[in-house]
């Protein structure tokens, strides 16, 4: 009897809270997660871009790869296409060539990390170091300094974000209808299905160019960029796509 009246009096506070939040518009999280569309509207962090024009930006994680990136670099090369490349630290250390070659072929080469840590429990000062690492190699070798910053495995918090820009980035993510998880190898039919079926002005689309076996996305991409092209899309780097963005000023300024 006791288990039954006690078991009433949690019903009873549960219920209470939930209206009370719903009142208030509090919402129950401990951590009080801030999403997409906070960041985006302060212009801190982007998935895609609303253009009028038919553009779209190709994105590609985690490398260098001595393997596959020059590739790929060949396929954009023969659709002349431009490409952003979100390049890791210690591959760029490993594979200077490759990235000179990237800011030679018109690409654009965008921060990663350094060690493609997760940032799950990291303090601010160790994912200010994995940015600062990548950014001075990437520097010295090219005389170019990134602008843009892409967590890895897309995980983001309020805390993330805000080292990004103070660090002078502005966090790039991808069209959720984008995704094509090449990591997984799903098969090139479904990569090509996945980015053509829903291709949208101002899309961003995520591949990746390391961390396995990246056949499938070379061989996706050998139908992807013909086509995108036949149906009137140019390929073109983030920087380029977010001077399209409506508070492209405000994203400038951000950072600095």
């Amino acid at each position: 009897m006791r288990n039954k009246k006690l078991f009433k009096w949690l019903i009873l506070i549960i219920g209470c809270s939930l209206v009370l939040s719903f009142i208030w518009k509090i919402p129950i999280t401990a951590n009080n997660h801030k999403g997409r569309s906070y960041f985006e509207e302060q212009g801190r962090a982007i998935w895609e871009v609303r253009a009028k024009e038919k553009v779209i930006a190709l994105t590609f994680d985690d490398g260098p790869s001595a393997t596959y990136t020059p590739q790929i670099l060949d396929i954009l090369k023969q659709y002349q296409a431009k490409a952003t490349f979100f390049v890791v630290g210690s591959r760029v250390k490993d594979h200077p060539d490759l990235v000179k070659r990237q800011i030679l072929e018109g690409h654009e080469l965008a921060n990663h990390t350094y060690n493609h840590a997760n940032f799950r429990g990291l303090t601010e000062e160790e994912i200010r170091q994995e940015l600062r690492k990548t950014k001075q190699l990437i520097v010295e070798l090219t005389g170019f300094s990134p602008k843009f910053f892409r967590p890895p495995g897309g995980y983001y918090n309020e805390t993330i974000i805000n080292v990004a820009n103070q660090e002078g980035y502005t966090v790039v993510m991808w069209s959720w209808h984008q995704d094509t998880y090449d990591w997984k190898q799903p098969g090139v039919s479904k990569i090509v299905k996945k980015v053509l079926s829903n291709a949208r002005n101002g899309d961003i689309v995520l591949f990746h160019d390391y961390g396995g076996d990246r056949r499938q996305t070379i061989e996706a991409l050998k139908q992807i960029l013909p086509e995108l092209k036949k149906r009137g899309y140019k390929f073109v780097t983030i920087s380029e796509l977010i001077k399209m963005h409506p508070n492209y000023r405000y994203l400038e300024w951000m950072p600095g």
